[in-house]
């Protein structure tokens, strides 16, 4: 099993170059950071993970994921660098191909693509998607992307996604293009797990849960006629007493969050999982 470790990556927290050389020189396998765009002031909908819906600061203070990850990339020469998550929804699909395969690219072939579609309505809306059409909008994203991944004159046409024939290079170093994470807890996520992504990231992280996930996604996999050794099991901000039971399951990587605090409680932190880990 494999092990990386995930901050907000912040303008108060621990520079994002320093803390992925700083895990790579860990043995850590994996740096990821967030998305979100911008965050309105005046909003209806509710933060889900508190009791009072009120939304924690780092939230407001995230730096763009693809200008950390880049500049990580140039610091750093194995870990991989991933969006945990990035929201397709807020984003012109064209302009996010050439993103993402340029930081593949320059990295290496070292990017993970985790993706969500938002749970954010005042977030998306002011960007151009409604909130009732998130998924759809994700899905024909992601498909468009692909074909500016892999075509030499890509082209693309959808309900929601309109490209006439275009070049988009350089194309992404790994082959076919960096792997698609679905970012996702619910039955609808896992089966467009199956339809066209290659993996599971949920933050949901019971071992309970993430039991049944994978099993529920190994007889989707196996009712579509997908080989589900190609699907990898990926859990966020996973349970640090539950890694035996994560392996015990088929958990490809355990992600662990750290604090979005400053390097003298970040390193200490990352001494202790690392300690975990070895």
């Amino acid at each position: 099993m494999k092990y990386g470790v995930f901050i907000f990556a912040t303008d108060l927290a621990m520079d994002p170059v320093d803390l992925a050389v700083a895990a790579e020189d860990r043995g850590f396998e994996s740096f990821w950071v967030p998305e979100h765009v911008h965050m309105p002031v005046d909003r209806e909908t509710q933060f889900p993970r508190s009791e009072d819906g009120s939304l924690p600061d780092e939230y407001r203070r995230i730096h763009d994921p693809f200008v950390a990850l880049g500049a990580a990339a140039g610091a750093t020469s194995e870990i991989r660098l991933g969006t945990g998550i990035c929201l397709v929804t807020e984003h012109e699909p064209i302009a996010l191909a050439k993103q993402i395969a340029s930081l593949d690219f320059i990295s290496g072939g070292r990017f993970e693509f985790g993706i969500g579609a938002g749970w954010l309505a005042e977030e998306m809306e002011p960007l151009g998607v409604r909130f009732q059409d998130r998924w759809k909008v994700t899905e024909q994203r992601i498909a468009a992307m692909k074909e500016m991944w892999t075509q030499d004159e890509a082209e693309y046409h959808s309900e929601f996604v309109e490209i006439p024939r275009t070049y988009v290079i350089p194309k992404p170093k790994q082959d076919p293009h960096p792997p698609v994470l679905i970012g996702a807890g619910s039955k609808w996520a896992r089966q467009r797990i199956v339809d066209w992504a290659d993996g599971w990231l949920p933050n949901i992280t019971a071992p309970g849960f993430i039991e049944r996930g994978i099993q529920d996604i190994q007889s989707r996999a196996h009712e579509a006629g997908r080989d589900f050794d190609e699907i990898s099991i990926n859990v966020f901000n996973a349970q640090q007493d539950a890694i035996a039971e994560y392996e015990r399951m088929g958990v490809d990587r355990c992600i662990f969050m750290l604090p979005p605090e400053g390097a003298d409680v970040v390193i200490p932190e990352l001494d202790r999982l690392a300690g975990l880990i070895a």
